[in-house]
This record gives C-alpha cells, structure tokens and sequence, in this order.
C-alpha cells in the first residue's frame, strides 16, 4: 500500500508546529524527516506525521 505525502502547510495546519520549530525538531530527531519528492519539493509521509500525532512524545524517527 503506498502512502500519501504531505507538505509543508499541511504539516503545520495537522499538528499546530510553525515552521521553524518543525525544521528544529526534525534535526533534534523528534519529528518526522521529510522526503525528496522531486529535485526541488519535499513532503512528509502521512503515516509518519500520524504516528507523531498519536504519540509526539514518545516519537523517535525511524533509522
């Protein structure tokens, strides 16, 4: 099954995060990094941000 990416603003309207403290979290591993989706777009995997939802403080990115 493949999975929905999302970008930028959706991001920050589903969990309330502004832009630069998403990015800071992002670098402290506590959010979901974002995909390459072409050379110059990113997103973020829908079931990522979703896991960070349900559990944003247990939240650690996948290595």
């Amino acid at each position: 099954m493949s999975d929905a990416y999302l970008r930028l603003k959706t991001v920050m309207a589903m969990t309330g995060i502004p832009r630069s403290s998403l990015y800071r979290m992002i670098s402290e591993g506590r959010f979901p990094r974002q995909v390459a989706l072409s050379h110059r777009s990113v997103g973020w995997r829908r079931s990522a941000v979703q896991r960070w939802i349900d559990d944003p403080t247990g939240f650690r990115e996948d290595d």
